[in-house]
């Protein structure tokens, strides 16, 4: 029998898996639907505007907390939630099931937000914000967006430690900025706020993905701890955006690489996604090692190292001269 926080890693694999496998199952669906925001997905300066929202929106959630107006960020990403869900049904579904369908996934977190309700938000919302960020920023842009955001990710918890306050703000209000690991089935969500101060939960990188899930209207951003907890803890805490930001790397890839698509039904495929995908593994094993520990981490870093180099690699793997794997031919 493996130990419960062995059991917990593989939960989060799973979820990791659920948002990347749905994003890529999303691209070309939402490329279709007109939902490419951008008119030049390989300009660069798409991925700096997105990091200054980034910005704004930290400063705004940061101010919310100090004037106690937690109900406000609450708001906001509960209708958040619910848009990108519509977004992801409205894929699969008319429009007019999806729209109630992503109506009761905010009611749902509004009325009773327990884990599996969270978590259910959190990948639908987590799959729908991969997938129209990956076909927003090109390959170059997708790279630049990583690399920025795994710098910020390190700098906000290491050196500023203000991501550490905002995850402090967002626990207690149970909402999909997380995705929530119980390592019991007894265990609550409703029951447990605020607890993991006192070692019952653990934050596992819970990021700064409210942040982005404000920003664009869609969702999902990058930075926070990962913190260790007691052999006693009930669960870990993920941040949506550890999971999401590396997947838009995944999704971009699959879109935008020229490398042969597999013939794999339902999601978009190819050998540099594929790659990129494993090296988000990669880094979220060794990320969770390191916890196991007993050290504190920032999670991009790692998690956006192993997109990127999955991604090159994979691309190198196929015949893709360096130069248009990262996408700057255009500049030559």
């Amino acid at each position: 029998m493996f130990p419960r926080e062995y059991r917990g890693v593989a939960v989060a694999v799973v979820l990791f898996l659920l948002v990347q496998l749905g994003a890529l199952a999303l691209v070309e669906t939402f490329f279709q639907q007109g939902y490419q925001p951008v008119e030049d997905p390989s300009d660069p300066t798409n991925s700096l505007f997105y990091i200054g929202a980034v910005l704004v929106a930290t400063v705004f959630f940061l101010a919310a907390f100090k004037y106690d107006l937690d109900w406000v960020v609450r708001v906001v990403i509960v209708a958040t939630s619910g848009m990108l869900s519509w977004y992801v049904f409205s894929a699969i579904v008319p429009p007019g099931v999806a729209a109630v369908l992503g109506a009761g996934i905010a009611v749902g977190l509004w009325v009773y937000p327990e884990w599996y309700v969270v978590d259910t938000a959190g990948v639908l919302m987590g799959a729908g914000a991969a997938g129209l960020f990956g076909i927003t920023f090109g390959l170059l842009p997708a790279i630049v967006l990583l690399s920025v955001l795994a710098v910020y990710d390190a700098i906000s918890v290491y050196k500023t430690e203000h991501m550490l306050d905002l995850a402090d703000g967002v626990m207690d209000l149970r909402i999909p900025v997380i995705l929530v690991i119980p390592l019991s089935w007894s265990y609550s969500l409703l029951d447990d706020v605020g607890d993991d101060a006192d070692g019952d939960s653990d934050d596992v990188g819970e990021h700064d993905a409210n942040e982005a899930d404000d920003t664009d209207d869609e969702n999902t951003d990058p930075s926070d701890d990962i913190a260790p907890g007691d052999d006693e803890r009930e669960a870990f805490f993920i941040g949506l955006g550890d999971a999401v930001i590396p997947g838009v790397m995944v999704a971009s890839a699959a879109f935008f690489s020229s490398a042969p698509q597999y013939a794999v039904p339902v999601i978009e495929l190819n050998t540099p996604a594929l790659f990129s995908l494993v090296g988000t593994l990669a880094g979220l094993f060794v990320l969770m090692s390191m916890v196991m520990k007993g050290k504190p981490h920032a999670g991009l870093p790692l998690l956006n190292g192993g997109a990127i180099g999955g991604y090159l690699l994979g691309a190198l793997w196929v015949g893709i001269p360096l130069a248009e794997a990262v996408g700057i031919t255009g500049f030559l």
